[in-house]
């Protein structure tokens, strides 16, 4: 979840006019982080998950699904809870600061739909044995306070997109679709938190775009699916506000499933994985090594086949949520020229990473290879100040957007010793990595967030993905691993990981040798040493570099290309070879790897297949691409049984989780 503050929001007609103010600031404050920080050191690692549930709604009476919209009811009741806030859990953002637990309970925060939850835990994780086998009851922990909590009619599940968000009615309480801050043909503002901050955000990224967001995505084309598929929830004939004259201007495109809010793409749910590094170097190195893992985790974790009650034909959630915040003009996306904005900017503000940022002596000028938009003023700034060029490109590239959301009373106050400024944009550029400072006054380092992954059914799925991650950026350290490709090949593996099945069908960019080249002189298998202590090797072309990959080829390794490649799995089972850890974890930890790997050589399926698979054997699925209620329903008790207890019956857990005890 984003900054969240109080005050009196600028509706953009005036937040425009003190853009630049807010920008300006939010760079004196990124300087005094800079200046302070810069030599902060930490001895261990630290890290952390996010998980959002979905609060779903039963009627079983009548067999139905909706959302339920009472996050804040339900947020007030974890908050009152005096056993949960003593023990170090409770709500932050009601309780204020949490008690101080050696082993606190998860805290629990609001998210933007009144429909959802996020949960962490209430402590940092270390990198301790302990903690790693701790994060799937800690996860399992959060869901049972969570659903405790709740009516008895409620239930939190792990699913990325609702299946019918924005498909009759929805939500319990159900309300129209007539709201003036989202103003959607099919989300009423009613599904947005009330905090001031969320619907301000909404009705601002499509004021300042000039028109309602548009999301389109391929239909899935079943055997009784109308060709062409012309979206039959549409209403072409409302008039209501002015942006409805989007639809008949074309804003739904044939054979694509339309969405027209923010609702639709922030209103999903994912799992985030936050590390804290020793210092900035290491974070630095951190964002760029995971930077390439980022498709290739996006399509293994795919778990979004139904968009709006349709079956569509991508498997992600990614290219939704981008659409809904898309806030660039017709300009700036290069429908009309240039002539009140500054630049075109190729991607929305929710997108791919699109220039590393280490001061890495590996990293080649190959690699950012995007034709980068900067605010020139703002790198020469940040570069007169003493940041590195890289890092001031990052920044400099980050801060072309506007802020989006600004509170009155923060213009009035000083803005030394805060980061309120900074993080309004910071926190509003949501890219599949984000780097982020210490916030000033505390003793939290430099951190990098992984963001790419889907939210998995159940707890064991979410612990083996993020324990994976955790153990890959130990091996990228320990082994001074360097998956270094041009960004272009990123952005081009981000769109292969949207296609339905990509795990299987897609092969993805990927770097051919991860190891650093030896030492001149040195012996093989010699000590190795760092880049930076090396004596130059010529390099080879940077298209050699790197190669078409399957995703079962980079997760668990080949011996049929020409060069063989290890796998990334088979490299953190010979880390653990080399650290001291009893055979009872290793045997745990391998259960976690195990359905990583076996989920990338396709011998366990991904969610989305899974759904797939239910979806077209229910008995009331038609085979024309529309999930209807009672199928909806089914699906939802389902996975709520799986991700409560683990079982979906008739065996049909196992081909999503294998065989577990």
């Amino acid at each position: 979840m984003g900054l969240l503050a109080l005050g009196t929001p600028l509706v953009w007609d005036e937040a425009k006019k003190r853009a630049d103010q807010v920008r300006q600031l939010g760079i004196q404050q990124l300087l005094e982080i800079w200046n302070s920080y810069r030599g902060n050191e930490r001895d261990i690692l630290l890290w952390g998950d996010e998980i959002e549930y979905l609060v779903i709604s039963y009627d079983d009476e009548n067999k139905n699904a909706t959302l339920s919209l009472r996050q804040a009811e339900i947020l007030d009741a974890l908050a009152a809870d005096e056993k949960l806030r003593k023990a170090g859990g409770g709500v932050p953002e009601i309780n204020g600061t949490t008690v101080e637990k050696s082993d606190p309970l998860p805290t629990f925060h609001p998210e933007f739909g009144r429909f959802m939850l996020e949960a962490t835990p209430g402590a940092p994780f270390s990198l301790s044995w302990k903690d790693l086998l701790s994060v799937e009851p800690n996860m399992k922990l959060r869901r049972t306070i969570a659903k405790k909590h709740m009516a008895p009619h409620e239930t939190p599940i792990t699913l990325p997109a609702f299946p019918r968000m924005g498909r009759d009615i929805f939500t319990t309480p159900h309300y129209p679709a007539t709201g003036s801050k989202s103003r959607s043909q099919f989300i009423p503002d009613e599904c947005i938190n009330p905090h001031i901050r969320f619907p301000t955000l909404a009705a601002n990224i499509r004021s300042r775009r000039g028109s309602k967001v548009a999301i389109n995505m391929p239909v899935f084309y079943d055997v009784n699916t109308p060709r062409p598929f012309l979206d039959p929830t549409i209403d072409y004939d409302r008039h209501l506000f002015p942006e409805d004259d989007d639809v008949r201007n074309g804003a739904a495109k044939e054979g694509h499933v339309y969405m027209d809010a923010m609702g639709f793409g922030m209103g999903s749910c994912c799992l985030q994985i936050t590390f804290q590094a020793k210092n900035i170097g290491e974070a630095r190195r951190l964002y760029d090594q995971l930077c390439p893992l980022g498709p290739i985790m996006l399509a293994l974790s795919a778990n979004t086949p139904i968009l709006k009650g349709f079956l569509v034909d991508t498997d992600v959630r990614w290219n939704v949520i981008s659409g809904a915040v898309d806030d660039r003009t017709e300009e700036e996306r290069g429908l009309k020229p240039l002539k009140n904005n500054r630049w075109k900017i190729p991607k929305s503000r929710y997108d791919s990473v699109s220039t590393y940022l280490a001061d890495d002596p590996r990293l080649r000028d190959e690699y950012n290879d995007l034709d980068l938009v900067i605010d020139e003023d703002i790198k020469k700034r940040l570069i007169d100040n003493g940041m590195d060029e890289r890092l001031s490109t990052h920044f400099a590239h980050l801060f072309i957007r506007d802020p989006i959301v600004i509170f009155q009373e923060t213009l009035d106050e000083p803005a030394e010793g805060k980061a309120d400024h900074f993080e309004n944009l910071q926190s509003t550029n949501w890219q599949h990595m984000r780097f982020k400072p210490p916030p000033p006054g505390g003793n939290i380092g430099w951190r990098v967030e992984f963001r790419s992954m889907e939210i998995q059914l159940t707890d064991f799925e979410n612990a083996a993905f993020a324990i994976f991650t955790v153990l890959l950026t130990r091996v990228i350290l320990s082994y001074d691993l360097n998956l270094y490709i041009p960004i272009s090949k990123v952005d081009d593996n981000m769109t292969r990981a949207h296609i339905r099945n990509a795990v299987l069908d897609q092969k993805f960019w990927f770097r051919k040798n991860l190891f650093p080249p030896p030492r001149m002189g040195s012996r093989a298998g010699s000590a190795r040493t760092s880049p930076a202590s090396t004596r130059p090797v010529t390099p080879i072309a940077v298209e050699e570099e790197y190669g078409l990959f399957t995703i079962d080829e980079i997760m668990n390794g080949t011996k049929d290309r020409e060069c063989e490649f290890i796998g990334l799995i088979p490299l953190i089972e010979s880390y653990l070879d080399t650290v001291n850890v009893d055979v009872i974890t290793r045997c745990e930890l391998a259960g976690y790897l195990q359905l990583i790997s076996k989920r990338a050589s396709g011998e366990l399926k991904t969610g989305a297949s899974w759904i797939r698979d239910f979806v077209g054997n229910h008995p009331e699925y038609n085979k024309d691409s529309q999930v209807g209620d009672r199928v909806n329903y089914d699906l939802m008790k389902m996975v709520e049984r799986l991700g409560s207890e683990g079982i979906a019956g008739d065996g049909k857990e196992q081909e999503l989780l294998g065989r577990r005890g």
